[in-house]
């Protein structure tokens, strides 16, 4: 099944009747009554809510980059950043949440702006870690376009820190991957300056 982030999701109907099943039992055993109106149609729901939340399994991100990838003579820096991306942390299966800022330097090849925008989501939308999400995001872009090199950051706030555990409302994590001529601090200074420009 194929997931198209600009389409309504197109949900697998046996998937979904196995998932509402097991979500079903799941609220029996929290103590809940499934056959009270507030939660009769909540396994299904969850299922489906589930499905898209980890729709990024269903994606190939090279393809997304291939998609809109041109040849182009420009060598310096090309960021998107302040993109949103809602995750899933796979140890809890708690929401963690924030902005990617993504940079590279092209060596011939560019791809269209969204696209860098649309790999984040695909990543995102799988059960993940903030690091490895970083680095997936930075291998994808450097193994498609072959830049002259790649910088991700990501900032996050995670619910499993806020809403249980440690309980710590305002915490952020940073996490930053890069390559080739982002190896250079001076570059990577540049990338920093630009991305905290208001």
């Amino acid at each position: 099944m194929d997931f198209n982030i600009n389409q309504p999701v197109p949900f697998d109907a046996e998937k979904t009747q196995k998932l509402a099943y097991h979500y079903k039992e799941i609220i029996k055993l929290l103590g809940e009554d499934t056959d009270r109106e507030g939660l009769i149609k909540t396994p299904d729901r969850v299922a489906r809510s589930m499905q898209f939340l980890v729709h990024g399994y269903e994606q190939k991100p090279e393809e997304i980059l291939k998609s809109a990838m041109f040849k182009e003579d420009y060598r310096q820096m090309v960021i998107v950043k302040d993109i949103d991306f809602y995750s899933l942390c796979e140890h809890h299966m708690l929401p963690f949440f924030g902005k990617a800022h993504i940079a590279y330097i092209p060596n011939h090849n560019i791809t269209g702006l969204s696209k860098i925008a649309r790999i984040v989501e695909v990543f995102a939308r799988r059960l993940q870690v903030q690091e490895r999400m970083t680095t997936q995001i930075k291998e994808c872009i450097q193994n498609t376009l072959n830049p002259l090199g790649v910088m991700v950051i990501l900032e996050a706030q995670h619910l499993c820190m806020q809403m249980r555990g440690i309980q710590k409302q305002h915490s952020i994590t940073t996490t930053s991957d890069f390559t080739g001529v982002f190896q250079q601090a001076k570059t990577r200074e540049e990338f920093m300056n630009l991305i905290n420009k208001k």
